[in-house]
């Protein structure tokens, strides 16, 4: 038999952004396969979110600034973060 423990997920923050260069990127956290509930629906394409404040930021089709990254937008209503 092999013993696949692995160390315990994290508490999901409170604001949480995949850029690494953000004050708000958190490592351990996407070590885990996390999932985003926004207003009862499952969402695949948020890039950050804030539980508290209840919005997330999605791109804004395929539009990208001088940089490629994507122009984001924010939505507001209810925010769930969840490990999957």
């Amino acid at each position: 038999m092999t013993d696949t423990t692995q160390a315990p997920a994290p508490a999901l923050p409170d604001h949480l952004s995949i850029d690494p260069r953000s004050p708000h990127y958190v490592a351990e956290v996407f070590q885990h396969d996390i999932g985003i509930r926004f207003n009862d629906k499952e969402r695949a394409d948020v890039e950050e979110y804030c539980i508290s404040e209840g919005w997330v930021k999605v791109p804004a089709g395929k539009k990208v600034d001088r940089k490629g990254k994507p122009l984001l937008i924010k939505l507001k209503g209810k925010v769930e973060a969840f490990y999957k």
